[in-house]
């Protein structure tokens, strides 16, 4: 199973209050617009309606529909924007997933319960005025207290309780355990150093006139005058701005759209008759016409980034950030199975 990374208190003060909220309408698009932007995805799809009924039993523990749609919000909160629908190919394992995750997080619960853990009254206190503030007006708040937690003041302090718990345990289990030193992330650095090595690149914008393909000498010859047209204009650019705003107007590549910007191209990746032109250039100049089968290109040299290797200075928090997310995964993936060994779970 895959975990996300969201918080246990996230996922109930911020996602529970969707579950309910999102299906009902105020989060519609216009039917016009949904539809569009939704494209054959969403097509046969009926929005999901929870009743309360039960889904799941770990051990005992009922767990219902309600609880069901507030994880698959999490999991695919686009659903949202398409009138509580999820794609119709995607809907079963996104409802797999979050089964899985509804019953790790009440199989945590229980064994907060187990090590009796307990949270402070005032931290309670402000968890619970922090989720009453997430709601636009008081009539929204009681709305939501009726349809989950049958207008019972105290039965949302139980569910808020629940999630400090669970987020708490977690900490201990999970998030204070994976955090990741710089002299730890310094380890791993000098162990792969594989992973950081920079291959050598070259930064370029492009403007090109294209024949179609499998096109005639006449063809050829055309695209060829309509690229020395526009080599005369190319060369008397100044700028990375003036040779972009140039690319827009005419060329005939896809890059035109962002300017005939190709960012960094590792030489690999570069056709053999660009590579060759780009290394004998300097970042600033424009090339001669340039021809690849049917495209005729000029180029614009903007960088040369030779082969090299990253400072462990300009990828430390960035590493850090990467080890801790695995840490907290494999970490996560270890505890459910532990607190799965021996559960009883019914699925229904």
């Amino acid at each position: 199973m895959k975990f996300r990374q969201t918080s246990p208190t996230t996922s109930f003060l911020f996602l529970l209050l969707w579950a309910v909220a999102a299906p009902a309408g105020a989060q519609q698009l216009p039917a016009a617009r949904a539809s569009s932007s939704a494209g054959g995805a969403f097509a046969n799809s009926v929005p999901l309606r929870p009743s309360g009924r039960p889904v799941a039993l770990v051990n005992g523990a009922v767990l219902t529909d309600r609880d069901l749609l507030r994880e698959m919000y999490a999991i695919f909160p686009y659903a949202r924007q398409h009138n509580g629908t999820f794609p119709k190919a995607m809907e079963p394992d996104i409802r797999r997933g979050a089964l899985q995750m509804i019953e790790f997080e009440e199989l945590v619960y229980q064994e907060a319960l187990r090590r009796k853990m307990t949270i402070a009254p005032a931290r309670l206190d402000e968890a619970e005025n922090s989720f009453r503030q997430q709601f636009p007006s008081p009539e929204m708040y009681r709305t939501f207290l009726k349809t989950e937690c049958q207008g019972s003041p105290q039965a949302l302090r139980s569910k808020i309780r629940r999630s400090l718990l669970i987020e708490d345990l977690l900490s201990l289990e999970v998030t204070d355990k994976a955090a990741v030193s710089v002299a730890q992330a310094k380890g791993w650095f000098d162990e792969h150093p594989e992973q950081f090595r920079i291959p050598e690149a070259y930064a370029v914008q492009t403007i090109s006139a294209m024949a179609p393909a499998k096109a005639t000498a006449q063809q050829l010859k055309e695209a060829r005058q309509r690229a020395e047209g526009d080599l005369r204009q190319a060369k008397a650019t100044k700028s990375y701005q003036e040779f972009g705003l140039l690319a827009e107007r005419i060329s005939d590549d896809d890059f035109r759209v962002m300017m005939g910007d190709h960012g960094l191209v590792e030489t690999a990746k570069l056709p053999e008759q660009i590579l060759y032109v780009v290394r004998n250039m300097q970042a600033g100049q424009v090339s001669n016409i340039v021809q690849v089968e049917q495209v005729f290109t000029i180029v614009r040299l903007n960088e040369h980034v030779p082969a090299g290797m990253r400072k462990f200075a300009e990828v430390r928090d960035a590493l850090r950030q990467q080890l801790k997310t695995q840490n907290t995964e494999r970490l996560r993936a270890g505890l459910n199975r532990r607190l799965r060994q021996g559960a009883k779970i019914e699925e229904r």
